[in-house]
């Protein structure tokens, strides 16, 4: 156990999320908002997976731009979120609060780049999304990012409790992130075969 395991809060309980210090400037609200995904990691129950729904949603109309400006969208939401997630963390005072799902929504995002690759096209975006099919790949890409950002196998579970700070919070989910992606390609492959 490493010293930033400390003072992480017992996931397993009902959490309320830290209050933003009354003395923030403008710049630390803004920051602890986007820190605690809008608003969307604030329940006291499961906030990274109510984060999660969040990303997915705020993704669905990124992705009707194309799959590069989603990609550039979703790098940049990595390097910046190493920067937003620090200092939401230190704002709280503690070191990854389940309430921030800044790292949620990057994790997710990187999930959906092979559905915005292959699954849909900008010319056709809302129609192709609303298809059955672009449904259920969606639910596949949140359940295979959920499953491995709370199982946390290797590498995951390395960078979980070895790397502190800001990185250290982004980097467990950009891993799972990968992770999802890369055994949705062969879900989605295996059903259209």
């Amino acid at each position: 156990m490493t010293d930033h395991d400390l003072s992480k809060p017992d996931i397993r309980k009902a959490n309320d999320c830290p209050p933003l210090p009354t003395n923030a400037s403008l710049l630390d609200r803004i920051i602890y908002w986007l820190g605690i995904g809008l608003g969307s990691g604030l329940p006291r129950r499961a906030p990274g997976t109510w984060g999660t729904v969040g990303g997915l949603i705020v993704a669905i109309p990124l992705m009707s731009l194309g799959f590069v400006p989603f990609l550039i969208i979703t790098i940049l939401s990595c390097i910046i979120g190493i920067w937003i997630c620090g200092r939401t963390s230190d704002l709280m005072q503690g070191h990854d609060d389940p309430h921030i799902v800044w790292d949620e929504w990057a994790g997710m995002w990187i999930t959906l780049l092979p559905f915005s690759y292959t699954g849909i096209t900008v010319t056709n975006f809302w129609h192709d999304i609303s298809q059955i099919l672009s449904i259920i790949a969606l639910v596949i890409a949140f359940v295979l990012f959920r499953f491995f950002d709370i199982i946390k196998p290797p590498p995951i579970g390395w960078a979980d409790k070895k790397v502190s700070g800001g990185l250290g919070i982004m980097l467990d989910d950009i891993i799972a992130g990968i992770m999802a992606a890369a055994v949705w390609i062969v879900v989605m492959i295996g059903m259209l075969v």
